[in-house]
């Protein structure tokens, strides 16, 4: 019997340990330029918020989110906005609706920096609420919308007073971003994305079918070195997908608070993770059926 053949490490320069970051910060930073490039230098390439938008003149993009508190509220939303709010449903179910806090939420830049920070200074975690705080902060909007008549998380949504920061130099807009920091800094490390906002959640709701997926396909190379948990804003997502086997898990990370960041695929000297479909298997996995009739 043949011994089995090592894995061995590729090297792995600054570039490749970071492609999705650097990937993930472009996307964030060109969706926010897009907005602010028409009021700031009269480029109207896209004309509102990541709310509620118009691109190229044509195309109505609408938060589904918000929408839904605008129905709630007992406001009659026009047309395009129904419109929008489905297209960007569709697109959301179709590649995850987390992809948004990743790829598309300027705030998430904010809570990453405060996750630096907290690393480096080595700050206690501090307060973990459950996970469902969140859905219970969705539905509580949505109660709150229906109370008051009016939109209630637009009101402190952090997203949108960062618009308004950036465009009219608004106190109050830094303040609520700086509280965001801070709150993930001393309060509850990444608190607010993983048990806070609304808006994660409700993506997460979205996308939970989605295709695309990050997929632990060579975890069998694992040397349980856990850079994987370190750099993962939900790293809950990854154990059964990563050590799942005795349990009957896939290598496929299908849970709905997966954003699809990369970074796990990034960090890992194993080249452990790749991202594939939700329906791909390994050869390993496709084998295991086979022996087990066997």
């Amino acid at each position: 019997m043949s011994a089995p053949i090592e894995h061995v490490a590729p090297e792995r320069g600054f570039l490749t340990r970071n492609k999705w970051l650097i990937l993930r910060r472009s996307s964030q930073i060109g969706f926010l330029a897009l907005f602010l490039a028409g009021p700031v230098a009269g480029v109207w390439i896209v004309k509102g918020t990541l709310a509620s938008s118009l691109t190229l003149g044509v195309l109505p993009l609408t938060d589904p989110y918000m929408l839904m508190q605008s129905l709630f509220a007992g406001n009659i939303p026009a047309a395009t906005a129904l419109i929008g709010a489905l297209i960007v449903l569709a697109a959301y179910a179709l590649v995850g609706g987390r992809v948004y806090c990743s790829w598309v939420c300027p705030i998430n830049i904010v809570t990453d920096a405060s996750h630096w920070v907290s690393q480096r200074l080595d700050i206690p975690k501090g307060w973990q609420p459950k996970r469902s705080l969140r859905l219970w902060v969705l539905g509580m909007t949505l109660v709150a919308s229906a109370a008051t008549g009016v939109i209630v998380w637009e009101l402190v949504n952090p997203i949108t007073l960062l618009h308004r920061g950036l465009l009219f130099g608004a106190g109050f807009a830094w303040v609520a971003v700086l509280a965001v920091f801070l709150f993930d800094l001393f309060v509850s490390r990444r608190g607010w994305c993983g048990h806070i906002c609304p808006v994660g959640a409700f993506y997460g709701l979205v996308g939970r079918f989605a295709l695309p997926r990050i997929n632990a396909a060579a975890r069998a190379a694992c040397d349980d070195c856990m850079d994987c948990y370190a750099v993962c804003p939900e790293p809950h997502v990854i154990t059964p997908a990563l050590k799942g086997t005795e349990r009957g898990y896939g290598p496929i990370i299908l849970s709905p608070d997966c954003s699809n960041c990369g970074r796990c695929i990034d960090v890992c000297d194993r080249t452990v993770f790749k991202f594939s479909s939700r329906f791909a298997q390994t050869a390993e996995e496709a084998l295991q059926p086979q022996r087990k009739a066997a």
